[in-house]
């Protein structure tokens, strides 16, 4: 625990995130999943009642919607968020694949959007869920242009853990990679965080160089092949990602 953290605090989203992650958890599940009294679970979970953050089912008690409404005030702030949702729609559009836009926070990805074409496959992931930066390409084209010492900063706080048997956790090759990707101006993933999932992805930077996050898209590998993962769906990404940056800069 941090010098000056507020053990209540952590306790409250340590039972947030832990029903989040159960998708819904009972009072007995709950006090044995993180060794506290039952007695104390109760408290916790009555306080989360009554300011509506969590809501019981015949005993289970979910996630509350009010966490939506933080969540889209916090995506709301961001210029990035506004600027490129259009874009990333038309992108899902003209590919018929799944379309993305992902941001840094904490060391980890957030999905800020996700627009479906025609084909799109409807994988593990919504707006809002966290991943780690390294196993996607999303990931990779914002930590290929982060400092070193943030970068350094992350993958200490939040380790090189194995998605798959493709994810690199080797910090050297990883380092490599970045590098090729920075270089280059995009970055791929094949079936590094989802078996048999292949990704494209380019950084949106700042006039300043400052990364702002990400846009890429998804699809199963059969259709990722060759010339259209390598080459096509590149080219499209970049002319993209250029059309954001250029209407964050001038709006």
């Amino acid at each position: 625990m941090g010098k000056n953290s507020i053990k209540s605090i952590k306790t409250t989203f340590e039972i947030v995130g832990t029903i989040q992650e159960r998708g819904g958890t009972t009072l007995t599940e709950l006090s044995t999943a993180l060794d506290i009294p039952t007695s104390t679970a109760y408290n916790y979970l009555q306080t989360l009642e009554e300011e509506e953050y969590v809501v019981s089912e015949d005993g289970t008690y979910h996630v509350g919607l009010r966490f939506l409404e933080h969540g889209a005030h916090a995506r709301s702030r961001m210029k990035l968020f506004d600027v490129a949702v259009p874009e990333v729609d038309k992108l899902a559009d003209q590919t018929n694949e799944l379309a993305n836009l992902l941001v840094e926070e904490h060391g980890r990805g957030i999905y800020l959007h996700r627009a479906y074409g025609d084909e799109a496959v409807k994988v593990e992931a919504h707006v809002g869920t966290r991943v780690y930066l390294h196993s996607t390409a999303l990931g990779k084209a914002i930590l290929a242009h982060l400092p070193e010492q943030r970068r350094k900063e992350i993958f200490e706080r939040q380790g090189l853990p194995n998605r798959t048997d493709k994810t690199v956790t080797d910090p050297d090759k990883l380092a490599d990679q970045l590098q090729r990707i920075e270089d280059r101006g995009y970055a791929f993933d094949n079936g590094e965080r989802i078996k048999g999932l292949r990704c494209v992805a380019a950084p949106v930077l700042s006039t300043s160089g400052r990364v702002l996050g990400a846009v890429s898209v998804s699809g199963p590998a059969n259709r990722f092949r060759k010339q259209r993962f390598r080459e096509e769906l590149p080219t499209k990404l970049l002319e993209v990602v250029n059309v954001i940056e250029l209407n964050i800069t001038h709006s």
